[in-house]
């Protein structure tokens, strides 16, 4: 949900404004209306700091900076050199120039024609790995081979070079390794910097007044805190005003989710953050998106593998932050995978150990149908009628009961309409009821829809409108529902892929008497899964992305206009 905020306006002199703002700073929960970018050459020489020390941290880490890869570069270089001059061997320069011109050569030892030396000055000078170095002297004309550059050094006087070249290298990394003692205190210049940063951007974010003498400032903190926000002000020297904050001033917004909802925030800002008078969206994506993500993977065997790496990257600093999220998407896939009795792309519907509980997996066929296709459909509808309550909801709590009648009308008709129709099929209802129930809802959405779509419009406008909005529903709600069956097709599509690794490793196993063959197929299998898992989870985070961010934030009307709260702290 969103947090009530409350809007602060604040009157100071400007010579206390740094004093304020350091204060304000260690309160911690008050958004100063700020740029989130450099201003001035002040605010971008402390970013070119911070990404100047971030740059330094990453070398660090990787053991490795523009000044050793050029090194590395001049020695690769280097080597290459010494190895086209090393098949010259050492020459005396001077006693060289006395020949007059020389030209080079280097051919495949094939095609080395020894009639050349009856016609030219030809000296062979090294013969090797199929190779033959030769020199001309004088006059090379005609010749059918493409003369060489001329060595510039011998070996002799490159390899002093190369060992210098060595011994910055290594005293390079003996820097870069030293360095990685350094991170923690580089860490901290740079949540220094960032605070300070943040703090002079609050700064200049204040409206001079008075002839410069006074500032104002506006901030917004969550109502939950204005106990504390109001303490520490009253006992600052400034004087200020309260309110609450309304959606026309733009507050920040801060989601008040439980822990479990709180780990798919990150997908919201993915797409951004709704306005102050909107609604969370993120309780909606934890259940859909871990449902649709569990679906599009399909396989308990590959749950089981997601909750190890999400293990393993609590001990990786830069990720564990995603450690939980990926641990909770591999538990559910692990349930999905069972009900969907599939593990590491194996049937186990036919294992005899579930024998008395195969009533708990799905069907292979749902009314003549694929029981995962009827089962994606189900679950689009269901999110569909969802986002058009939401909608509904939300519609009336903001702009009121008489102005969103044409919504309500088209929520009643479709989500009451497949209430109805679900009831129905169960036998509950007969067939005659469930058509006078279907009438009654049709006229009842009908006069909501048309007339009353929007009560301050002409009548005759509202029915054109109406017949408009009409047509936008029946194709757009149906490509819709048809979306979501990528759920089935991405499970299927992994699960077959799955299949053919596991016949492959069979065919090279055979009976499995011959214990050699049993290194292959465990590579096979090994390998095979592992790209199968890396491809299904993509597509997995992908698609159930889509049809949040698409379909379901369409159909609930969903806008991302708002920006996230951002206290001005000095805790980064």
């Amino acid at each position: 949900m969103i947090a009530k905020m409350t809007q602060y306006s604040f009157l100071l002199l400007h010579g206390d404004k740094e004093d304020f703002l350091t204060r304000l700073q260690e309160l911690g929960v008050v958004d100063i209306t700020r740029s989130s970018k450099p201003v001035d050459s002040y605010s971008q020489s402390l970013l070119d700091n911070i990404e100047t020390m971030r740059r330094d941290i990453a070398c660090a880490e990787a053991g490795s900076d523009p000044t050793l890869q050029d090194l590395l570069a001049r020695r690769d270089a280097l080597l290459h050199e010494i190895a086209q001059a090393t098949p010259w061997g050492e020459y005396d320069r001077e006693r060289l120039a006395a020949f007059g011109g020389l030209h080079y050569y280097c051919v495949a030892a094939k095609k080395f024609d020894p009639a050349w030396a009856e016609r030219y000055a030809l000296q062979v000078v090294e013969e090797q790995d199929g190779l033959v170095w030769f020199v001309i002297v004088g006059d090379a004309s005609g010749f059918p081979v493409k003369a060489l550059p001329a060595p510039q050094h011998t070996p002799s006087e490159l390899e002093p070079v190369l060992a210098d070249l060595e011994n910055k290298i290594e005293v390079h990394k003996e820097i870069l390794k030293t360095r990685k003692d350094d991170i923690p205190a580089m860490e901290h210049h740079i949540r220094s910097l960032e605070t300070e940063l943040d703090r002079y951007l609050a700064g200049t974010a204040a409206v001079p007044a008075a002839e410069d003498t006074i500032d104002t400032l506006v901030g917004f903190a969550p109502t939950e805190n204005d106990a504390a926000v109001t303490a520490f002000l009253d006992s600052a020297d400034v004087f200020y005003l309260k309110n609450e904050a309304t959606v026309e001033e733009n507050p920040p917004i801060k989601f008040k989710n439980n822990k479990f909802v709180k780990m798919f925030e990150v997908l919201t800002d993915m797409y951004g953050r709704p306005a102050y008078d909107g609604f969370d969206p993120t309780p909606f994506i934890a259940v859909f998106f871990l449902l649709f993500f569990a679906l599009c993977m399909g396989d308990a065997g590959y749950g089981l593998v997601l909750i190890l790496v999400g293990l393993l990257l609590k001990k990786v600093p830069s990720f564990k932050d995603m450690a939980p999220l990926v641990v909770t998407l591999g538990g559910a896939t692990v349930v999905v995978g069972f009900f969907l009795h599939t593990f590491f792309s194996i049937d186990i519907a036919q294992w005899k150990c579930f024998e008395g509980i195969r009533w708990l997996f799905l069907p292979d066929e749902i009314a003549g149908y694929a029981g995962g296709m009827v089962l994606s459909l189900i679950i689009g509808v269901v999110h569909l009628c969802l986002a058009m309550v939401v909608k509904a909801v939300n519609t009336v709590r903001v702009n009121g009961f008489a102005a969103s009648l044409g919504t309500l009308g088209w929520t009643l008709l479709i989500v009451g309409g497949v209430i109805v129709g679900g009831i129905a099929l169960t036998g509950v209802l007969d067939a005659a009821v469930t058509k006078w129930i279907i009438i009654a809802l049709g006229v009842i959405s009908a006069i909501g829809i048309f007339p009353l779509n929007d009560i301050k419009r002409n009548k005759l406008a509202n029915v054109g409108l109406g017949f408009w909005d009409t047509y936008q529903m029946v194709t757009g709600l149906l490509g819709d529902v048809l979306s979501y069956l990528r759920l089935y097709a991405l499970g299927l599509a992994g699960s077959m892929l799955g299949m053919a690794f596991n016949d492959m490793g069979k065919m090279i196993l055979g009976d499995g008497s011959n214990i050699v063959l049993w290194i292959p197929f465990i590579l096979l299998v090994l390998i095979g899964h592992t790209l199968n898992i890396a491809m299904c989870a993509l597509g997995a985070f992908v698609h159930p992305l889509r049809l949040n961010f698409l379909e379901f934030f369409k159909n609930s009307g969903y806008e991302a206009a708002g920006r996230k709260f951002n206290p001005l702290t000095s805790n980064k």
